[in-house]
């Protein structure tokens, strides 16, 4: 069994395993957030085993659920860092997992040496980052088909 980080609120943070990739895909192309315009983005995205095995991703899970309901979920990557992936389920937004994640992806940040993460924001992400240490550092160009839109580039810095 995964090591686990208990948290408030009977949710607790461990690192994932191949066995989540499936519920992680659901949880991604399930989003609302990518919903309407956003669609086509997550429509045949895929979180595999062999992602989760070779990136450092953790999920929050419901630890008062006995099948572990994953909460939300997100994926560091150390080369060069960034914050890859961060996805709270719907009906579990406006709880603290998102701040819960990236202050467990800063802690890993920090153990990993970094000074500083990289995040690529959906668009209506963008005030989330900010509200949690992102600053602004750029716009990414829209790169369609499959990113029709500009996004915004933001960093954490790590202390």
């Amino acid at each position: 069994m995964p090591r686990m980080t208990p948290t408030p609120r009977a949710t607790a943070v461990r690192r994932a395993v191949a066995g989540d990739a499936k519920r992680l895909t659901r949880l991604v192309r399930g989003s609302r957030a990518y919903g309407g315009p956003y669609a086509a983005m997550v429509a045949g995205y895929r979180v595999g085993p062999d992602y989760i095995e070779s990136h450092r991703v953790f999920v929050a899970v419901d630890t008062g659920d006995p099948a572990g309901r994953v909460l939300g979920f997100y994926a560091l990557v150390l080369a060069p860092p960034e914050l890859d992936l961060l996805f709270v389920a719907d009906g579990s937004q406006g709880r603290g997992i998102g701040r819960l994640l990236v202050e467990h992806m800063k802690s890993q940040a920090r153990a990993a040496g970094l000074d500083r993460v990289r995040v690529v924001s959906h668009p209506p992400a963008e005030g989330f980052y900010r509200s949690v240490g992102a600053l602004l550092t750029g716009t990414v160009s829209a790169n369609p088909p499959a990113v029709a839109w500009d996004r915004p580039e933001l960093e954490f810095p790590i202390a």
